[in-house]
């Protein structure tokens, strides 16, 4: 990393991390609760940077070291061991480097936060919705397996099994980060239970991963909002059918309508709904940046564009195909049991490297 611009950039990343600081122990900013949740994350976000230009700036200080002890030392078994040193550290500094040029690609802002999730059964009838069922039997494994939370708001289910519809939000450290490459059209080719025949079908699910709009992203005025209270549906046990708990919530000035009827109380139902609300408003705008890169990035096309095909699962041969980056794996049933972030380490390393490109670091 001999580009001075690279380092120049470097020093002022740490004098800004260092400003921050101090800035969020002053009362005045502390008292300012958004502006205090704005400089706590642009400081973590700028912490890993800092840690790895100190660990650079030490290993090239011991480089150093080693070569004027070279310039001094006669003993040759002391000047083997500092030959070795300097082999092994230049080693580590390349890899720091690489660290560095990672940490440095401009992140999304939004991969820190939370995410809605939906998933809807697509072209296949009833197939498409026992589909959508399992797909999201494999996210729930998933975010089991990396201690987030979800939690169902809305829920179709299907005439034979499955769903029509499932709406969650998953909570936890850096979630629509993880979940947002799995935007996107799940065609899946298998024979299905009601297939008399032993036909191979193909039928489909889509999946759209939002970020969750927080309590400061967006303001919402509770007068553009009509509220309508209905009965709920499905399991969950004496208070189905006999008390106008869900809530549906309709935004009058764009029209957005959302819905929550998985808890008992009308007022946490309320909570859901709002936030959901607000997340999907505060998305309008969000849509118009994925739009702007999707063309660029293979691996965002689907968020994107929503219709578009992403990956095939393909039971006959055991088969997961990822179509972004013509990634295939033979482990479906551990796939379908939530063990998915192999694929998805792969989409982010590519995603990585476009972004690499648009830097030119």
């Amino acid at each position: 990393m001999n580009d001075d611009r690279i380092i120049i950039k470097l020093e002022g990343i740490k004098h800004k991390f260092e400003e921050i600081g101090l800035q969020i122990t002053d009362p005045d900013v502390i008292a300012d609760m958004k502006k205090f949740i704005e400089l706590n994350k642009e400081y973590r976000d700028l912490e890993p940077v800092v840690a790895s230009f100190d660990k650079y700036k030490l290993t090239v200080a011991n480089i150093e070291s080693a070569k004027e002890l070279l310039k001094t030392e006669k003993d040759d078994e002391m000047r083997q061991m500092a030959f070795a040193e300097i082999e092994n550290l230049e080693i580590r500094r390349t890899a720091i480097e690489e660290e560095i040029k990672v940490l440095l690609i401009p992140k999304d802002p939004q991969d820190s936060k939370n995410a809605i999730l939906e998933i809807r059964a697509g072209t296949g009838g009833d197939e498409a919705s026992i589909f959508a069922g399992d797909l999201l039997r494999m996210y729930m494994k998933f975010i089991e397996t990396k201690g987030w939370k979800i939690e169902i708001t809305n829920i179709s289910e299907g005439a034979v099994g499955g769903f029509k519809e499932v709406v969650a939000k998953v909570t936890g450290n850096g979630v629509y980060g993880i979940l947002k490459y799995e935007s996107g059209v799940h065609r899946v080719q298998r024979v299905p239970q009601t297939e008399t025949q032993g036909r191979i079908h193909t039928s489909a699910a889509s999946v759209a991963v939002l970020p969750e709009a927080e309590e400061f992203d967006i303001e919402l005025n509770e007068k553009d909002i009509r509220k309508d209270t209905f009965c709920a549906s499905g399991p969950g046990g004496q208070s189905v059918n006999t008390t106008y708990s869900a809530i549906r919530l309709t935004h009058i000035p764009t029209g957005i309508v959302v819905q929550c009827q998985d808890e008992k109380s009308q007022m946490k139902n309320y909570a859901k709904a709002f936030s959901e609300l607000r997340t999907r408003i505060y998305n309008m705008e969000y849509q118009k940046y994925i739009d702007a890169i999707a063309s660029k990035r293979k691996t965002m096309v689907s968020t994107g564009d929503r219709s578009a095909k992403i990956r095939t699962y393909n039971y006959p041969q055991s088969r997961v195909t990822d179509h972004r980056i013509n990634y295939t794996v033979y482990n479906l049933p551990s796939f379908m049991n939530g063990d998915i972030a192999e694929i998805i380490a792969q989409l982010q390393i590519a995603e990585n490297a476009e972004r690499l490109k648009e830097t030119e670091l």
